[in-house]
């Protein structure tokens, strides 16, 4: 049974996880049915949360996959916010939680999570169109729908559904047992009907997105092109199976107020800023590179392709392969091209320390990290590249990144492994059993979490802030660990 206290411990933090490749994290997590979260077929990366056949959706538990990139959440989160805030929300509020699956559709659950899928981005031709889909979201957000629907939905969006979403993210964290604990209760009681709208809910939520939008001086006209996307694809599978379909019923009166309501706006025709377009472009080559078979992409892109969406895929696929030599060579063309660009040496670093040439690794790294200092991601992937190296001065280096990174993302477990290896490299055995603790109460593990935190504690000067956190620390797995048992 989860405990109430690792419930809490969980909403109160920040979703955050390792990664594989440049930023990108996927995880699958078995889950049962959970309503529009019911999974419904394969996906490249493992079994999906969102969309495919009916059996499979009947059948038993299934997964979720999440991933977790720093350039595509930024990009997601430059369209959103002014979203966000035009709905009079707090941005920062509002967790923005990806998931790597083929299908269409995104959805909001247990409050102020919104939900995209990969398939969503893949399939949107225009930035208007993905900030149309994360407005009517935002509108779903802002009308309190899940709050508001019955009391069976607003238990399970609060207890059950919060339950499973916040137990995927403290696994994708880095541990498993925190997040089976927590999604114990809510994977096996959510049911199909709890996240789905009603029509006029929908209606709501679309007159709302054009408001937002408005106030954006912003054309609501993608919000339509993308339901005309929805429609067509489903002309292809039964609507029964189309999880947009079903958690977002559309109908002739619907379609028919939300065209009426785009046409009256004076900004019908206000094309969003530029600058989106080449982030759409961005995100959609390197899902590509991704989520694809690297051979195919090798294949089908060739090396002398110009446009940025295709270049990107290409070298993300040959980092895959992996194809080293051909990987830094059209790498380095893409920073001959982009020589500022942290995300692309992000990914030369990751090519590199993932091929052994740890040494390597470092200045593209470094460098990352000094385009974008604020991206706690990329300071644990130049710790771990500074550690790897076994260098007690680069240990020494890495440890500030990583207190930086922690405070930042305290909730990534990865960094706070690193911050434990670097400090044992430098001998200080009670700040590297205090971010042990750290990690293993994080990932669920209390027993463990409990031991090192003794440990910490009594090398630890007393009274000190470390002290006192191993304290807090093995006080709180002690009661969790025993409420377990």
């Amino acid at each position: 049974m989860s405990s109430p206290a690792i419930l809490w411990r969980l909403l109160r933090r920040r979703a955050s996880g390792k990664r594989i490749g440049a930023f990108f994290m996927a995880l699958v997590l078995a889950l049962g049915p959970l309503g529009a979260l019911s999974p419904l077929g394969p996906s490249i990366l493992g079994a999906s949360l969102l969309g495919a056949s009916q059996a499979q959706a009947q059948s038993g538990p299934r997964a979720l996959t999440l991933i977790r990139d720093a350039e595509i959440e930024n990009y997601i989160r430059a369209m959103a916010t002014p979203i966000f805030e035009a709905a009079g929300l707090d941005a920062s509020a509002v967790r923005v939680i990806l998931i790597q699956d083929p299908s269409l559709n995104a959805f909001v659950a247990g409050g102020q999570n919104l939900f995209l899928n990969t398939g969503t981005l893949a399939a949107v031709s225009t930035p208007e169109q993905l900030m149309g889909v994360i407005a009517h979201e935002t509108g779903h957000i802002a009308g309190g729908h899940l709050v508001r629907s019955t009391e069976a939905l607003r238990n399970a969006s609060i207890q059950q559904i919060i339950a499973t979403v916040l137990g995927a993210i403290a696994i994708i964290g880095g541990g498993g047992d925190a997040g089976a604990a927590v999604m114990m209760g809510g994977a096996q009681v959510a049911q199909r009907s709890f996240l789905q709208y009603s029509r006029t809910q929908e209606s709501a939520a679309d007159q709302a997105a054009i408001t937002f939008l408005d106030r954006l001086h912003v054309t609501s006209r993608g919000l339509g092109e993308f339901l005309s996307i929805i429609e067509r694809d489903n002309l292809r599978i039964r609507s029964d199976t189309n999880p947009y379909i079903y958690t977002h019923p559309i109908g002739a009166d619907r379609l028919s107020a939300l065209e009426t309501r785009v046409n009256q706006s004076p900004y019908v025709d206000a094309a969003a800023s530029p600058v989106y377009v080449e982030m759409l472009a961005r995100i959609q080559g390197k899902l590509r590179g991704y989520t694809n078979a690297a051979e195919t992409v090798i294949r089908q892109i060739p090396s002398t392709a110009t446009g940025l969406a295709d270049r990107y895929a290409r070298v993300v696929a040959l980092y895959r392969k992996p194809d080293l030599p051909t990987f830094l060579i059209e790498i380095d063309r893409l920073l001959q091209s982009y020589p500022n660009d942290p995300f692309f040496l992000e990914l030369k670093g990751q090519g590199l320390l993932e091929n052994g040439r740890v040494a390597e690794a470092v200045e593209p790294y470094r460098l990352a990290v000094k385009y974008a200092p604020k991206e706690p991601l990329i300071r644990v992937g130049l710790a771990s590249a500074m550690v790897a190296t076994e260098d007690p001065k680069q240990a020494a280096e890495a440890i500030k990144d990583l207190e930086i990174a922690t405070r930042e993302d305290p909730d990534n477990s990865m960094a706070w492994y690193q911050l434990a290896i670097a400090y044992g490299r430098q001998g200080d055995i009670g700040k590297a059993a205090l971010a042990s603790a750290e990690r293993f109460l994080l990932t669920g593990k209390m027993e463990e979490a409990y031991q090192q935190a003794q440990r910490a504690e009594a090398n630890l000067p007393v009274g000190s802030p470390g002290a006192l956190r191993a304290a807090d620390i093995r006080d709180l797995s002690l009661r969790l660990w025993r409420e377990r048992r």
